[in-house]
């Protein structure tokens, strides 16, 4: 019964919530206490079927830890401005929020300092779907804020770990030796191909191997399932079993979201304490700011990598939940989450907007000094630009270079750009909605240049830049919508094909040129 109620009650108030420009994980929590207030009147959901959506929401858990590992490169976490400026912006709010509710809300000192701490964190959710939505999890910026993401999970990790109220076996010495399993992981991935089979695998791995095994040598099982996720990440399949599981992730994420509802209707104290919190959120913003901006990160980067992580966290709520006595907290954190939720989203989709109009403001408070990663290249040697290599851009780059000399590939993932590097291609790290780039960019020698990103946004800016800079030559751009193309052109694209358009007439001339030209009747 409570599963078909959760399902319609979480799609219609997810509809509603995106309807009014929310992210839908509000509309679930408030499906959550809807379908709590129906059990309060009618009595119409059993102790059994609570505790089914409780295993659910467990799963969704250990799902989105484990893919956080599949994504975890140590050196992404190793940066100054990710390690030390993640961990100080903790350290900051912890000693802010903890003196203030001992002082204020008189809870004990153990209690304050996990609610802090859950605090401190900032939504991993909202941003990994924003970023991928706007197709900039790979940008400068991104990145960092990814990483700092990380290492709040960390800390969330440590925290269950310390007072999850569970004794580590003596057995639990035996997971030092996991590495020496990673031969035996990466050929189960191996035999596994490209089906179901790999599905099932990554929630072998993470439900069974991590969650299930760590818990019972007395571990977190959440810590179980990010260190497996880290122990398969440098397979071949990672980032294939990553993006087949996102699906399943978010699917069970809901469930951890009606969960929430579930426990509780708010009470006239939770709303204070989430408003409350609520006014708290631009300080939570302008730390990071300040913070990545001592880092030597400039105010574009250093402002939309704050915005994107403005928002209170899912792993707030999931300390909370696994910390004995932190229960009375689950409400108004919740409460918290979703109301952060419905702010930091429309302002994450106008993020650059945002600051083209704040940039004179901003950029007062940025350093002299550039972050190594922020160095703009120089361009001065291109006669052909390729924006974005992936598959697209790679394959244009090829056959330009195969033509013609001085062909640079632009992207803005470093550890792609170190694949290319390796395979003898010219790539260079540029983020081509950064204005700043544009501005000292040297384009004298440049006769053509070539859309070959994901993001249309992305497109349609470095378009915009190349024709106000003064650059004439063609500018040729590949689209997934017929839409996109007019939107382009506008800009100034000269060309924007639609790629599976142009794919399907390439096989339909092969197959012609099989048939010697000529089709049979």
């Amino acid at each position: 019964m409570l599963e078909a109620l959760g399902i319609g009650a979480a799609l219609l108030f997810g509809l509603v919530a995106r309807a009014v420009g929310l992210p839908p994980l509000v509309g679930f929590l408030a499906a959550g206490f809807a379908l709590h207030a129906v059990d309060a009147r009618w009595d119409v959901i059993s102790e059994a079927g609570v505790a089914t959506v409780e295993n659910i929401a467990h799963l969704g858990v250990l799902l989105l830890l484990f893919t956080v590992g599949l994504k975890l490169k140590p050196g992404q976490i190793a940066q100054p401005a990710v390690l030390l400026g993640g961990l100080a912006h903790g350290a900051v709010v912890v000693a802010v929020f903890a003196p203030l509710l001992v002082l204020w809300a008189g809870v004990g000192g153990k209690e304050a300092l996990l609610v802090a701490i859950a605090l401190s964190f900032s939504s991993t959710v909202l941003a990994a779907k924003m970023l991928e939505g706007k197709r900039e999890l790979s940008a400068f910026y991104a990145r960092i804020a990814i990483g700092i993401l990380i290492v709040q999970d960390l800390i969330a990790l440590a925290a269950l770990a310390l007072w999850g109220g569970k004794t580590p076996s003596a057995w639990a010495l035996l997971l030092l030796g996991l590495p020496l399993l990673r031969p035996l992981l990466y050929r189960l991935l191996d035999r596994c191909g490209h089906d179901e089979l790999l599905v099932l695998a990554g929630l072998g791995l993470a439900v069974v191997f991590g969650g299930m095994g760590f818990a019972a040598l007395g571990l977190s099982g959440e810590l179980g399932a990010l260190v497996v996720g880290v122990l398969v990440g440098g397979h071949a399949r990672a980032r294939e079993l990553g993006h087949d599981l996102w699906a399943m992730k978010e699917v069970f994420l809901v469930a951890f979201f009606l969960w929430i509802g579930l426990a509780g209707l708010p009470t006239g104290r939770d709303w204070l304490i989430a408003v409350l919190l609520l006014l708290a959120l631009p300080l939570k913003s302008m730390l990071f700011f300040a913070l990545l901006l001592a880092f030597r990160l400039r105010a574009r980067n250093a402002f939309l990598a704050a915005l994107s992580l403005s928002a209170y966290s899912e792993f707030g709520l999931i300390v909370a939940a696994g910390v004995a006595g932190l229960d009375v907290w689950l409400t108004p954190l919740a409460l918290a989450v979703a109301l952060s939720f419905a702010i930091a989203a429309p302002l994450n989709r106008h993020a650059q907007r945002l600051y083209d109009r704040l940039e004179p403001w901003l950029v007062r408070f940025q350093r002299h000094t550039r972050h190594p990663d922020e160095i703009a290249p120089g361009l001065g040697h291109a006669h052909a630009l390729v924006f974005g290599m992936g598959r697209t851009g790679t394959a244009a780059y090829d056959r330009l270079r195969d033509a013609m000399g001085g062909v640079v590939g632009l992207d803005a993932d470093p550890f792609r750009i170190r694949e290319h590097q390796e395979a003898g291609r010219d790539v260079v790290m540029v983020d081509a909605e950064d204005a700043d780039v544009w501005r000292i960019a040297d384009l004298a020698s440049l006769r053509v240049a070539v859309l070959a990103m994901d993001a249309i946004d992305a497109k349609r800016a470095a378009a915009r830049h190349l024709r106000a800079r003064g650059f004439r030559g063609p500018i040729v751009a590949h689209a997934l919508y017929a839409d996109h193309v007019a939107l382009l052109r506008a800009d100034g694209a000269d060309e924007a094909h639609l790629t599976l358009h142009e794919a399907g007439r390439h096989l339909g001339e092969q197959a012609l040129h099989r048939l010697g030209g000529h089709a049979e009747a």
